[in-house]
């Protein structure tokens, strides 16, 4: 047996159990070795062994004369892949079976390295547009460009073949030092271009980005809490100190979780002393858990605002709970997923793996973050959408918070439980970024491939320019935006002008986001969209205004 995870299930709102990979794409997070070793010396004994003879009894009885006399041919093995499935979902909502053919893609996700050519891409019109190779890679060694279009892959026509993201991104995957073809059309070339890259050990990094904001203020976004985070968080924090880092924001927005233990590493980073991280609580007290801070950390003292969001869930709340808990940060943003349960990794005969929930895990003064769940599962998939019914992502009156499970911080403030950590500041959504209008627009690929193209079609001008230059300089005119119309429209995306109108302010930073990534890197692109970023721009702020030591 392994030792317990915590998982969840990422975007919630926009996924169906069990039918596609992603349904299966979860983060781990990991306990201490005492509790493994705990589950695997003291595995409690089920508590009615008869019933569950009888009930495996009953099922192998059932599927044996289906299989022997259903009038049709029926794959039993599916079948009874959907009845484990339908079995785990009466008990919780993160108590999954993972098939063994999608094992090794649900644990790649928090690798810290991966194999393939390099390169981030987008599929606008069916075609795969290269957004960026990654530096250090096979495909920007080869030189492959920005705006490139990869007709074919391993000698298979991709372009037109309407293929999915996922699949376009396995057939770019394979073992270190194997060859993979492209077949490559580049702008003003007459001729495809032929290429042939050696398959290499590519960074599958964790922390997004880290900069200063200004001479004393640093900012890091940390996506997922992976095998190699904390390393990760490490370099950055010290980078940014050596740069004269007195004060820091960060970004936790949107991050589905991870690895338990590097989320109450980066945490004991913050926090002073010997106080307590998390604990977990189990129905058999072998699984009764308690993390501590160990170490002196790089950042005990100093200004600190965390930015959270609906998608900030499990190892994510785990370290934005303890922090609050500790009057150690200041929480800017929205109420977190709400996500706590444990989850014990089970290795099965066929290859496959069981993740059974043993616990739920509590924040420092004992808020349990699992929101609640009941026996549906439908009902608990459109949580979040519900939020945004009763108005709870965009108005701070809408938020409402369970007063019978009121706690104290370490210095008096109010905190709650019953599902989630509510901010410290809100900071509602930005209805404009979740708009129809635009989010079609993102979905089609058609602002990315509009910037390509510009930045293709100026890349001698914008090479010409240093990025404050341009950053104070440049903006999307009105003409370019009935351009981006037109192209949307010539995509599928029927023209809506008042629409357009609306998230015009929103539209011209993100194509300028996008150039700027392109022309100037990702330092650059994150440095432009924090002109629209409400949550990042509040938190800036705060952090500069010493609103975080009054905590204190």
């Amino acid at each position: 047996m392994q030792p317990p995870v915590f998982s969840i299930r990422p975007h919630l709102c926009r996924v169906q159990r069990p039918r596609s990979f992603y349904s299966l794409l979860r983060p781990l997070l990991l306990l201490g070795a005492g509790a493994a070793l705990a589950a695997v010396a003291l595995r409690p004994a089920g508590a009615d062994p008869e019933a569950t003879a009888r009930g495996y009894s009953r099922f192998r009885e059932i599927l044996t004369h289906i299989d022997r006399e259903y009038a049709d041919t029926v794959d039993t093995e599916a079948l009874s892949d959907y009845a484990v499935n339908q079995m785990l979902e009466k008990l919780d909502p993160h108590s999954v079976y993972i098939p063994a053919r999608d094992r090794a893609r649900v644990d790649a996700f928090l690798q810290s390295e991966s194999d393939g050519v390099g390169i981030e891409f987008n599929l606008f019109r069916d075609t795969m547009t290269v957004v960026a190779p990654l530096s250090g890679g096979p495909a920007e060694a080869a030189g492959i460009q920005p705006g490139d279009q990869i007709l074919a892959v391993g000698g298979r026509r991709v372009a037109g073949a309407r293929l999915s993201n996922p699949a376009l991104a396995e057939l770019l995957r394979g073992p270190s030092g194997s060859k993979l073809a492209l077949e490559i059309r580049r702008r003003r070339l007459r001729q495809p271009l032929r290429m042939v890259l050696v398959r290499s050990k590519l960074p599958n990094n964790s922390v997004d980005i880290s900069y200063l904001l200004d001479a004393e203020t640093g900012y890091i976004k940390i996506s997922r809490f992976a095998a190699n985070t904390y390393d990760e968080f490490k370099i950055a924090l010290a980078d940014l100190r050596r740069q004269g880092l007195s004060r820091l924001v960060l970004d936790l927005r949107g991050n589905p979780g991870g690895y338990l233990d590097r989320a109450t590493r980066v945490a004991d980073e913050f926090i002073a002393g010997s106080r307590k991280i998390v604990s977990t609580r189990g129905r058999d007290e072998q699984f009764n858990t308690e993390t501590y801070a160990r170490e002196t950390g790089e950042f005990e003292e100093g200004n600190l605002v965390v930015l959270i969001d609906e998608g900030s869930a499990s190892a994510a709340e785990v370290l934005a709970g303890a922090l609050q808990d500790h009057d150690r940060a200041l929480l800017v943003g929205r109420r977190s997923f709400g996500k706590g349960l444990v989850q014990q990794p089970i290795a099965l005969a066929n290859g496959g793996e069981l993740r059974l929930t043993i616990a739920r895990y509590y924040t420092p003064v004992g808020r349990s973050i699992q929101k609640p769940y009941g026996q549906n599962y439908a009902e608990y998939s459109r949580e979040l959408s519900g939020r945004l019914e009763r108005g709870e992502l965009t108005e701070a009156d809408s938020n409402r918070v369970a007063q019978g499970l009121r706690f104290r911080t370490d210095h008096g403030r109010a905190v709650y439980g019953g599902g989630g950590i509510m901010p410290d500041v809100f900071v509602p959504r930005d209805t404009l970024a979740h708009a129809a209008y635009y989010t079609r627009l993102q979905g089609r690929g058609v602002l990315r491939a509009f910037a390509l193209a510009f930045y293709q079609g100026h890349r001698a001008e914008l090479d010409g320019l240093r990025f404050e230059q341009f950053n104070s300089t440049f903006a999307i005119s009105e003409a370019q935006l009935v351009a981006l119309a037109a192209q949307a429209a010539q995509s599928g995306v029927a023209p809506d002008a008042a629409a357009a109108r609306r998230a015009a302010p929103l539209l011209r930073n993100v194509l300028k986001a996008y150039i700027a990534r392109s022309a100037y890197g990702p330092v650059a692109y994150y440095a432009v969209l924090r002109e629209q970023d409400a949550e990042l721009l509040r938190g800036i702020k705060l952090v500069q205004d010493s609103v975080v030591m009054r905590l204190r």
